[in-house]
């Protein structure tokens, strides 16, 4: 049975969560720096109170299931939340499901021993600590098989070095899950690396500068140089060679806990949109009368609308069997028109706003380079779009002759064989 309605219980916690988002945690984005530096005096002062607020909501978290101590909602109530809190950069932090923390406590959970849950897992689970996943090199970009930085087996520890590129929040990271080549003989590219959980203030990591882009306060991503870490070989997550299959259990969700935050931000830019035209006047009449303003309106609406059906039904789709494998179709579908749902709303928002679009006063600018950045991260649009069609195609078979069963003279004979017409 098919149905797009909200129970009632659910629908008043998420209308609670609509309007304290909007009253409470919005307005930090006009007062703080990075989300991720929970040191700040002010984070302490303004966000904590609010996050004691989503506990006693029971509403801290909820991407962990009961074995974790979090209600386990699932995806698909996780994607009605996210739609409401990711309007604000300190939407998911307030509610507990920032990334990457997010995706490392779920690896943590899978494959961290009891010592490493206790020192790692517990407080970031309580946002007492943030983390940093660090894998992308800058000769490899988006490519995982030409990672260089290598972790050599020396005695009981393994001995890391290379560098790392764009390792998000690494200055504020009370440990970084790392991938580095332990198995450079491999000859299947995906069983060459390992991964290790590393604490931040190991001897022999170094910051060598931080960078960011247009819309976030502060540059929080690393270049990160790996001096010949030295970590104990009970760091390592999983086995020997292990990195790809340790990190997919973090990558389905958070590429869906991405696209949840995308509507939040493209309706956040479709509203404003609706507002300005319905508020300005040019040559003599109202701004919305005008039919090509009216096709903006309509077209961000129903691509909207479309974007936000697909998300729901991969959300309820890993609900329904929990396998992220099985549903990569979906999941990369979701990823690969995400970029431009927010990139043409957020452009055509900033365009019917003239001048004061384009200013930093709107965050129309900030939303256009956010819309790149989530074609970029976790896989480009253009690898996703490949994994949708190589999905689609498995389940085709090829035509055994030159001409194709559909073509019309092989239908025409069909149907009358079928009908007995001579």
């Amino acid at each position: 049975m098919w149905s797009f309605q909200t129970d009632p219980e659910f629908q008043a916690e998420l209308d609670w969560i609509s309007e304290f988002v909007r009253e409470e945690v919005e307005p930090l984005d006009d007062v703080l720096g990075s989300q991720w530096n929970i040191r700040d005096p002010l984070f302490e002062k303004l966000v904590r109170p609010l996050q004691e607020e989503v506990k006693k909501r029971k509403l801290w978290a909820c991407h962990l299931g009961p074995e974790l101590g979090g209600p386990g909602y699932g995806q698909l109530k996780l994607a009605l939340m996210n739609e409401q809190f990711g309007r604000s950069r300190f939407g998911p932090i307030v509610f507990g499901s920032q990334a990457p923390d997010t995706g490392n406590s779920e690896i943590l959970a899978h494959y961290g021993t009891d010592e490493q849950k206790e020192k790692y897992l517990k407080p970031l689970l309580n946002n007492e600590i943030v983390s940093c996943f660090s894998l992308t090199e800058p000769q490899g970009g988006a490519d995982p098989t030409m990672v260089k930085t290598m972790a050599v087996q020396d005695g009981d520890d393994w001995v890391i070095s290379g560098e790392k590129w764009f390792a998000s929040n690494a200055r504020f990271a009370e440990f970084y899950i790392i991938a580095a080549v332990t198995e450079p003989e491999a000859n299947n590219l995906h069983r060459r690396m390992s991964m290790f959980i590393v604490p931040a203030d190991s001897p022999g990591i170094e910051i060598v500068r931080d960078y960011t882009f247009h819309g976030e306060p502060e540059g929080t991503h690393g270049h990160v140089k790996w001096n010949n870490v030295r970590v104990p070989k009970e760091n390592m997550l999983g086995g020997r060679g292990d990195a790809f299959v340790v990190a997919q259990v973090r990558l389905g969700g958070g590429r869906m806990h991405h696209a949840m935050r995308t509507i939040a931000e493209a309706t956040k830019c479709y509203d404003m949109m609706c507002e300005r035209v319905r508020s300005r006047e040019t040559k003599g009449e109202p701004l919305w009368q005008k039919q090509l303003v009216q096709e903006k309106i309509a077209d961000s609406w129903i691509e909207l609308r479309q974007f936000r059906l697909l998300v729901l039904e991969t959300a309820w789709l890993a609900d329904q069997g929990h396998d992220w494998k099985a549903i990569r179709q979906n999941v990369s579908a979701v990823k690969a028109i995400m970029p431009k749902i927010l990139h043409d709303i957020s452009a055509r928002a900033l365009h019917l706003h003239g001048a004061l679009g384009l200013s930093t006063q709107m965050p129309f600018t900030a939303a256009l380079v956010n819309s790149h950045h989530v074609g970029l991260a976790d896989g480009p649009t253009e690898v996703h779009k490949l994994v949708v069609a190589r999905e689609i195609l498995k389940k085709v078979e090829p035509a055994e002759s030159d001409f194709p069963e559909y073509i019309a003279y092989k239908r025409e004979a069909r149907a009358k064989k079928k009908f007995g017409i001579s």
